[in-house]
């Protein structure tokens, strides 16, 4: 059986704006990661120093900074809460320029960092092969999302 080309271009455009979905996810996964990791990745230059989890609230941990060099000490900055920050933890930090915040640092920290582009990658597999039915990119892209995913529970 010959398809029209109404048919045709019905498929292009279909394939065209799930492209565009599979970008939009990527770039906001990549957007949202970038945000905590670019302090991580391009840290050369900034305070770099340890962070005492003293109180944790429903969405930072609060705590006492110590930099590792020529800083200044702060008594009270704060990091995104994450499963693993308890009172009482020590760990590497990176504060973000002319803020309170810090941004942890090593591997469990770059990893946390780019943790949305993870789940961005795993939404992105189900429309790469649901909708255009590139099996074996969306298994590749799926299992690069999960083993991110995975890799930051663990270093956690």
């Amino acid at each position: 059986m010959k398809r029209s080309s109404s048919h045709r271009a019905l498929q292009y455009g279909r394939s065209a704006g799930l492209g565009c979905v599979v970008l939009l996810l990527l770039v906001a996964g990549f957007l949202s990661s970038w945000d905590s990791a670019q302090h991580i990745v391009l840290a050369k230059g900034r305070e770099h120093g340890t962070m005492t989890v003293t109180a944790c609230g429903s969405e930072v941990c609060t705590g006492p900074y110590a930099p590792s060099d020529d800083g200044a000490a702060r008594s009270r900055v704060s990091v995104e809460k994450s499963v693993a920050a308890k009172k009482g933890d020590r760990f590497p930090v990176v504060v973000k320029p002319d803020t309170f915040e810090v941004v942890r640092t090593g591997t469990p920290g770059f990893l946390h960092a780019w943790l949305p582009l993870g789940g961005a990658l795993v939404l992105a597999a189900l429309v790469i092969g649901g909708g255009l039915r590139l099996t074996r990119i969306a298994w590749g892209t799926g299992i690069a999302g999960a083993v991110l995913l995975v890799a930051t529970f663990v270093a956690l």
